[in-house]
């Protein structure tokens, strides 16, 4: 697609599960972790209660639900606000990428030049068709639910019955497919990387918005975006992940949302979580 708001559901119109306003595990509430065993610094606890004070009110609206994550390469942790799943909409495209580009570099191949364009159709432009056939390239839900055990995925679930719009996953795990494309240590080599990185880096006019709202410019930006009314409530849900260069760091940001009566009123929201989120981490001292 190159229009950022689509009518039509993003791979999953048969879709017939619970509502997206009702989280399937208890909301939890903001934190910031580089280890669940490890002590977190007292300023960056005081800088999760900061974003929950600035996320919390953009969920108002009882199905409104957003879950927000953002890491520091630099020191390692994590800035979190929010729980649950959610349905991935178009951001899997990255997931499914990377799991194409990670199967060809275990078969000692590059891309052939029709999985090139079918990556960069799904990335690029999102593109349905493109992705359909790149779903069933890697297997489907078992393929995917594979592969992301190699890049370290614990919470994510590809969606049944060729509905890969209706993946299920958190913010944690979209920064690991983040970490996936961005990280030296990630399972994909480096040239694998930057070809992913590069798709991320040119996605059509009009679906740069987002993360990068967080950004001072969008010269550093790499993203992919996901929208899909829910069929059987009119609900949107809108997600945004991707890199994003603020005063010379790199962040990984995923914002995951749900339950918006508009695709318009839930970007607006993902941009003022990224927005938030990355003005909490200024003023903290660690941009």
């Amino acid at each position: 697609f190159s229009d950022a708001r689509p009518a039509a559901d993003d791979g999953a119109s048969r879709s017939a599960d619970g509502s997206p306003g009702a989280p399937d595990e208890a909301r939890s509430p903001a934190y910031a972790t580089r280890g669940s065993a490890e002590r977190v610094p007292p300023q960056w606890a005081e800088a999760t209660a900061a974003l929950a004070r600035s996320v919390g009110p953009l969920e108002a609206e009882p199905a409104v639900r957003i879950s927000v994550a953002v890491l520091d390469p630099v020191t390692g942790y994590t800035l979190r606000y929010g729980a649950g799943h959610y349905e991935t909409a178009s951001i899997v495209k990255v997931n499914i990428v990377a799991g194409l580009l990670l199967t060809a570099q275990d078969e000692g191949r590059p891309l052939t030049a029709q999985e090139r364009r079918l990556a960069a159709d799904a990335v690029r432009l999102s593109d349905n068709d493109a992705t359909h056939e790149l779903w069933r390239m890697i297997g489907a839900e078992e393929g995917l639910d594979r592969l992301n055990a190699r890049f370290g995925l614990a919470l994510t679930h590809g969606g049944e019955d060729g509905h890969w719009g209706l993946t299920r996953t958190t913010a944690a795990d979209q920064i690991t497919v983040l970490r996936a494309v961005f990280d030296p240590d990630s399972p994909l080599a480096r040239p694998a990387r930057a070809h992913l990185e590069q798709l991320m880096g040119s996605v059509a006019e009009g679906q740069r918005w987002g993360v990068s709202a967080a950004a001072v410019d969008d010269g550093g930006t790499a993203l992919k975006n996901g929208w899909l009314p829910r069929s059987h409530t009119g609900l949107w849900n809108i997600n945004s992940i991707g890199r994003v260069e603020v005063d010379g760091r790199e962040y990984l940001m995923a914002v995951l949302s749900s339950g918006h009566r508009t695709g318009d009123e839930g970007i607006e929201r993902v941009e003022a979580a990224a927005r938030a989120a990355m003005e909490v981490i200024r003023s903290s001292g660690r941009a």
